[in-house]
């Protein structure tokens, strides 16, 4: 039986002295859904700061509920099956 892991397309822009072991999932998601700043320090000593939020539409799902939902696909197939089950307004 053979050990031998094979590489994925992302390894050959990871260092080998990158350790992600002790990494925690979802660790700054909350605040990802806010926004947030980021300080960038330049070679020449400047700071800027750059701030980032979510583009208009964007929906994060909580861990939990991602977990049975991976991907857009699965989150639009579950929801139109809700839809369907919403009555119908009348229109006024």
């Amino acid at each position: 039986m053979s050990t031998e892991t094979h590489p994925t397309p992302h390894d050959d822009d990871m260092l080998p002295e990158y350790d992600f072991s002790k990494g925690v999932r979802g660790k700054h998601a909350k605040a990802m859904r806010h926004g947030y700043t980021v300080t960038v320090h330049k070679l020449d000593g400047t700071t800027e700061e750059r701030d980032f939020t979510l583009p208009k539409g964007v929906i994060a799902l909580d861990p939990d509920v991602q977990a049975y939902f991976p991907d857009s696909e699965t989150v639009n197939r579950a929801l139109r099956s809700l839809i369907d089950l919403i009555p119908r307004q009348k229109a006024s």
